[in-house]
């Protein structure tokens, strides 16, 4: 059996990486000559062509595009395995990059990273905030949390627990506009809308009975923030579908009231996610093992 060119793979990734065969190699330490042999001696074994090169532009083929991701992995897994065996026997160190969502995120994650960074002072934790969805592989992320619902994918997500939506409006919208007790009453309101939801503008409620209900409502505001729905809820300018961290002040201060009390969204799970590879430097699995015993919704 002929070995696979493990070195050639790696080279591959790293151009795609760096854009160029001159900045991969110099982020590998080896001659341009070096990197672009091997990228050459892979696409001759592989009887097809890499990239499309010019003086000005560099870009990868057809058949570049479908082996990126396997190149990638090849790479990462190599990387990831030299780190587990030096961990082994060195202090926690290096780098974690962290994805998380913008409000969970600086509600919830910020304040335990800077406990971790406290009880670990060699582990630097690069977070990354953002509601939009992330490429964590393309973005070079180690781990990302994420609030949804996880579609089958290549990724590995453990679910940490249930996040649970509410149904809320400001006492001074309800009075003038009425409190709706159905789902279908929904469909004659002011609603507020999270655009980076598969379906922003529908609604899906179940209640007694395992009654589902499904509602298309006005979408008075499409924001991509549940944060950023608040001063709108404030003057009441619709209803929203909101989590507890961002409403429950609210709601217990009684600027917001919950509504449809027998009708509840579906409940979005809490996932930790992060790449295939089941090799993870021990900074990394320090930081997950901190974040599966320390998280809270």
């Amino acid at each position: 059996m002929r070995l696979p060119d493990f070195e050639a793979w790696a080279m591959f990734a790293a151009v795609v990486e760096h854009r160029s065969f001159t900045d991969a190699a110099r982020a590998l330490g080896v001659s341009k000559a070096t990197v672009s042999k091997a990228v050459t001696r892979l696409e001759q074994h592989l009887d097809t062509s890499l990239f499309h090169r010019t003086s000005r532009r560099l870009s990868l083929t057809e058949s570049g595009r479908r082996l990126v991701a396997h190149a990638e992995r090849i790479l990462s897994e190599g990387v990831a395995a030299e780190e587990a065996a030096r961990d082994e026997t060195a202090e926690l160190s290096g780098t974690v990059r962290l994805g998380a969502p913008m409000t969970f995120g600086l509600l919830r994650i910020a304040p335990l990273i800077a406990q971790f960074c406290k009880e670990n002072p060699l582990v630097d934790v690069d977070l990354q905030l953002s509601d939009a969805h992330i490429d964590l592989v393309e973005a070079g992320l180690d781990a990302t949390i994420r609030i949804a619902d996880m579609p089958d994918s290549s990724l590995r997500a453990r679910k940490l627990a249930d996040v649970m939506l509410h149904v809320v409006a400001s006492p001074a919208y309800l009075a003038e506009r009425g409190r709706p007790v159905h789902p279908s009453d929904l469909s004659g309101h002011h609603c507020l809308c999270y655009s980076n939801s598969p379906t922003p503008g529908v609604w899906r409620f179940f209640g007694p009975g395992r009654q589902h209900v499904v509602v298309q409502v006005h979408a008075r505001l499409t924001v991509n923030s549940g944060e950023a729905m608040l001063p709108a809820l404030g003057e009441g300018i619709g209803i929203a579908r909101l989590p507890d961290f961002i409403v429950g002040d609210a709601l217990a201060a009684g600027d917001l009231e919950e509504i449809l009390h027998d009708w509840r969204p579906p409940a979005l799970g809490l996932h930790l996610v992060t790449p295939p590879s089941r090799l993870r430097p021990a900074r990394v699995e320090a930081l997950l093992d901190f974040l599966v015993r320390h998280h809270d919704c």
